[in-house]
């Protein structure tokens, strides 16, 4: 979470509802507040009282969306790992979905996938969608495995396989990072399940910069060429 005042309480609202399936026993939530320099620490703080399983680890520097994932892997007592961005591009509902996935199959990975038939989502910047879909088409190349979203925030791992892969990227790389070194580990532990998008942009909080691209670009090939 990074200046997400705006979403954060949305987030956890929707999270909370969610109706889980049968098999997961126990949840609970971490959130990793990266030196937020508006007031979401305080929000988070005020709104997380009244619950025993929801928990505020803060930064005190900010340090990326891959080192905030791995300050909440250090944290969960769980299983299984789900990450949730803060901005609600991403709808918690479809959660449910991955973990169904996940059990059924009885796979060690999900991705979600804003690309797959069936999604409905607004219009949005085009270039951000080429973009995706070249990463997505080098990442499939790369690990002859076909991938239709890298970078979709989404993404359901088995604790034990996360560790494995122990991430090392700090910021958005780390996408494409889990899904190279899962699939270098083994071939089919990974399926990919729809999920809703509502795209933003810069105006309205957007994180990713142009210098994140290149950052991406770099982990695919350095991974999926070099990395055993």
């Amino acid at each position: 979470m990074f200046n997400e005042a705006t979403t954060i309480l949305k987030v956890l609202d929707r999270l909370i509802k969610i109706r889980y399936p049968n098999e997961v026993e126990s949840w609970e939530i971490v959130i990793v507040n990266d030196c937020s320099t508006d007031n979401s620490k305080h929000i988070v703080e005020s709104y997380i009282e009244k619950y025993n399983n929801i928990y505020l680890i803060n930064h005190t520097e900010n340090m990326g969306k891959g080192k905030c994932i791995r300050t909440a892997a250090a944290k969960i007592n769980g299983t299984v790992l789900l990450i949730q961005d803060a901005d609600l591009e991403l709808y918690p509902e479809d959660i449910p979905l991955m973990i169904n996935a996940m059990t059924k199959m009885d796979l060690l990975f999900v991705n979600g996938s804003r690309y797959m038939p069936g999604v409905i989502r607004p219009l949005y910047a085009y270039n951000r969608y080429l973009g995706n879909k070249f990463f997505s088409l080098l990442t499939s190349l790369l690990i002859n495995v076909r991938i239709t979203d890298m970078a979709c925030g989404y993404k359901l791992i088995n604790k034990k396989l996360f560790d494995q892969i122990n991430p090392q990227e700090n910021r958005f790389a780390i996408e494409a990072e889990l899904i190279l070194k899962a699939l270098k580990i083994q071939k089919n532990i990974i399926t990919e399940v729809p999920v809703q998008y509502v795209p933003r942009n810069a105006g309205d909080g957007k994180k990713f910069k142009s210098s994140d691209a290149f950052k991406i670009l770099w982990s695919i090939i350095k991974i999926g060429l070099f990395s055993k």
